[in-house]
Formats: structure tokens, C-alpha cells, sequence
């Protein structure tokens, strides 16, 4: 059977009357939170608080109770649920990095909401109550710390994670989450602001933010499990100025010659990890040297970069980190400089639970798509509620062109076809 073909079935199960909605939905979110270059959505802004205000107007047009949570989330529910103390949650974020794309984490949310919907509309009641969750502050563009709604939420946002600076006006994500109405003592205690045992199931839709679906031709997948990770926002390296021309190699303390040496044995190291088998991936996305004193004939003084490094396996990550800090030793002693580290912001890897992916699966299989399950490359909330103890699964979308980017490229289609596997789980799931 065809993609398109299964793509169709799909939708013919229930799915093919919510397409004008959904494309309306995202329509009119991208509109209302348009930038330069696709769109700005801020973690603990008022852009997306709108947005949320706009999803919960929408949610009551259509008979769902909507609430907001101690986080200033917002949950929905089908009413004779909106009361339930244990439930299913659908969730996703929907920030978005700056000048992103308009899917990566709003899909998840719209994806709930249109179960929901397309429950009332049909008067069929879930095998367990669902509650879809519209979080905030996801993405790490913002302050640096990641799943910060969904940390919150569990009990587990640190006071290294709620001091991070935005990266805008400096103040601290403390301080821009008591703007938007959260009580932080709670948070800053340590406390969660629900009950991990009131979730049943966390399930979360995303779009793919690799190639994988696209190449395979195939408009969605479940997951297995989500990467770890530990981030530096900011690694330091300090050298020595100097002119360009007038001092030798042997005499030069060069920072950003030093970065490059870094970047490279971690690079090598990358390569001899995955020959063997294992997991990793790492990028150093943000590379500066000082804007004010830079120059075309100068040795820079400094050079500021981030790293991000990410595997499915806890023992990696550890393994990486001690040997970051082992290269950098030996650099320092080798070119003359000094390497300063931020404190790393680290979430660990999370699998899926075999249930949950067995009952999406299963679900796929009803709708006659092809089943296909593969591991997440990018992190998640899921990864947040599956380390708290409680069951997890995902589902992945086709999209084109990767995430985080205006060209984000999910259709309708395979977004519907994705929904439909959920809500056939939801449908069937046991108690």
C-alpha cells in the first residue's frame, strides 16, 4: 500500500473533517505571532500567553473545559472529564525558538485539541479520561535550560535552571515565570505542581526534526525513546591579543585556535564512538568572539561557544563529559590558554514504555499505515514525564527541512494521519 494510499485510510477513519480546522488553527497562530522570518514565539512571553489564550477561546467554542494549571499551562478536557484525578495527557509546548517554524511543539497541542474535539463531536467516551496540555518554555533558545513547563510541573526546574539570564533583557527565568502569574515558591522549593500519579499516560505528537519519514516516504512513526543530553550554554577560552602579523606561532596564545583544537579531538572522538556502535551526537551552535575589540589583524583575547551533546545512553554522556574536561586540560597546557565552563544543564535519556509503544503501534496498524517505530533525535517534555516514572509514548510526523527553521514543511495530511494514530490509542487503551 502506497503512502498516499495509507495516508487517505487514515484520514477516512474520522480525521478527513478536521483539516480545514487544523490548517486554520495554524494559520491563524502564525499570523498572530509573525516575525522578520517565520515566527517568534518566546518561552514566558506575552505572545505566548496570547497564544494560549486564543487556543483556550477556541477550545470553549467547541464545548471542552478548559483550565489553567499552577504552571499557567492550559488543559482541556471533554467536560465530563475536566474533574477526573487520573487521566491520559496529550501535550505538547507551544514556544518557539526565535524566527522558527510554526510547527515543532504547537502540532502536539493542536493534535490533542482535535481529539478532544472530534470525541464530542462523535459522543464517544476515551477507555480512560484525557486531558490535552498546552505547555510553555520548552525550547532552551530563550534562557538555556530546556522543558521548563513540564520540570515545574514534576518537581524538578533547579535554581541553576531558574537563575538563567533571557537572552534578551537579562532577567532571570524566575523572574519572567512570576510575570506571567505562577507562584514560584512551590517551584523553587522543589515541588511538583501535579501529582506524577495523576498521569496515567503521557503521549506527545511532534514532527520529525530529521530526514528519516521523509525518506522513507512514510507520514509517521512512533518512538522509541528520546536522547539525553548535557548543554553548555556558555564555554569560555581565554588567550592572549595580539597582532596578527607580528607574533609567531610559538609565541601565541590563541583562543579560537584553541576552540577549533577542541572542537576537533571532540569531533574524532564522535566519529570513534559511533564506528563502535554507540550514540552521540554534538554541536557547538554558538561561536563569538568579542564584537567591540575583534578585528581583522587582531589575535583575539577570547572566544565564547556553546556545546551541545546528546546520546540515548547515560554512560556516554558521562563518558563525554569527563572527556571534554580532559582535552580541555590538555590544551591549556599545550597552547597557553584557559578554558572556563558554565555549569552544564544536563536531562537524561528516556524510553518510551514498551506498552505505550506497542498500543500506538497497534493503533497504526488499524488505520492500515505501515508501522514503523524509530528513536527521537531531538529532546522532548516526553523525556521529562517518562524520567518522573510515568508511562510514555510519542508520535512523530513527516516534515521537511528539519525544525527550527521558518521552512519547517509538515502536511496537513501526514498531521491528520499522526493524530488519527492517537486517537484510535486513546480509543483502545486499557485501564
Amino acid at each position: 500500500m502506497s503512502a498516499v494510499a495509507t495516508q487517505a485510510q487514515a484520514m477516512d477513519a474520522g480525521m478527513q473533517p478536521f483539516e480545514t480546522m487544523a490548517a486554520g488553527l495554524f494559520d491563524e497562530i502564525a499570523e498572530r505571532s509573525r516575525d522578520v522570518a517565520g515566527v517568534s514565539r518566546p518561552a514566558f512571553s506575552q505572545v505566548e500567553t496570547e497564544t494560549l489564550e486564543y487556543l483556550a477561546d477556541f477550545a470553549r467554542a467547541q464545548g471542552l473545559s478548559v483550565r489553567w494549571d499552577a504552571g499557567r499551562n492550559l488543559v482541556f478536557s471533554l467536560p465530563e472529564d475536566a474533574d477526573a484525578e487520573q487521566s491520559v495527557l496529550v501535550g505538547s509546548h507551544v514556544d518557539s525558538v526565535p524566527q522558527g517554524g510554526n510547527f515543532d511543539g504547537l502540532a502536539g497541542v493542536v493534535a490533542g485539541l482535535l481529539c478532544l474535539v472530534r470525541a464530542r463531536r462523535e459522543g464517544v467516551r476515551f477507555a480512560r479520561p484525557v486531558h490535552a496540555l498546552a505547555m510553555r518554555g520548552e525550547e532552551s533558545a530563550w534562557f538555556g535550560p530546556c522543558y521548563i513547563a513540564s520540570k515545574a510541573l514534576l518537581g524538578v526546574l533547579g535554581e541553576e535552571e531558574r537563575s538563567a539570564p533571557h537572552k534578551g533583557d537579562g532577567a532571570t527565568l524566575d523572574e519572567h515565570m512570576q510575570r506571567v502569574g505562577i507562584d514560584m515558591e512551590p517551584v523553587r522549593r522543589g515541588e511538583a505542581l501535579i501529582d506524577p500519579a495523576s498521569v496515567l499516560t503521557y503521549i506527545e505528537l511532534h514532527i520529525e526534526q530529521g530526514p528519516l519519514l521523509v525518506e522513507k516516504n512514510l507520514p509517521a512513526a512512533v518512538v522509541s525513546g528520546i536522547r539525553g543530553n548535557f548543554r553548555h550554554k556558555r564555554v569560555r577560552c581565554i588567550g592572549e591579543a595580539g597582532h596578527s602579523g607580528a607574533v609567531p606561532r610559538s609565541y601565541r596564545r590563541d583562543p579560537v585556535l584553541a576552540m577549533a583544537d577542541l572542537l576537533t579531538r571532540l569531533d574524532e572522538s564522535w566519529l570513534t564512538i559511533v564506528q563502535k556502535g554507540d550514540d552521540l551526537v554534538l554541536t557547538a551552535g554558538m561561536v563569538a568572539t568579542d564584537v567591540e575589540s575583534h578585528a581583522l589583524s587582531r589575535i583575539p583575547d577570547k572566544v565564547d561557544f556553546s556545546l551541545d551533546i546528546r546520546s540515548q545512553s547515560a554512560q556516554v554522556l558521562d563518558d563525554m563529559g569527563e572527556l571534554l574536561r580532559h582535552e580541555m586540560r590538555t590544551i591549556e597546557r599545550e597552547r597557553k590558554v584557559r578554558f572556563e565552563l558554565d555549569g552544564a544543564l544536563r536531562t537524561e535519556p528516556a524510553l518510551c514504555a514498551p506498552a505505550v509503544v506497542e498500543g500506538l503501534t497497534q493503533a497504526a496498524t488499524r488505520l492500515g499505515l505501515e508501522p514503523f517505530v524509530m528513536p527521537s533525535g531531538g529532546g522532548h517534555d516526553a523525556a521529562v514525564f517518562a524520567n518522573a516514572g510515568v508511562p510514555t509514548g510519542m508520535v512523530f510526523v513527516r516534515n521537511r527541512n528539519g525544525s527550527h527553521n521558518p521552512a519547517e514543511a509538515m502536511e496537513i495530511s501526514d498531521f491528520l494521519a499522526a493524530t488519527a494514530i492517537i486517537y484510535d490509542y486513546l480509543l483502545e487503551s486499557p485501564a
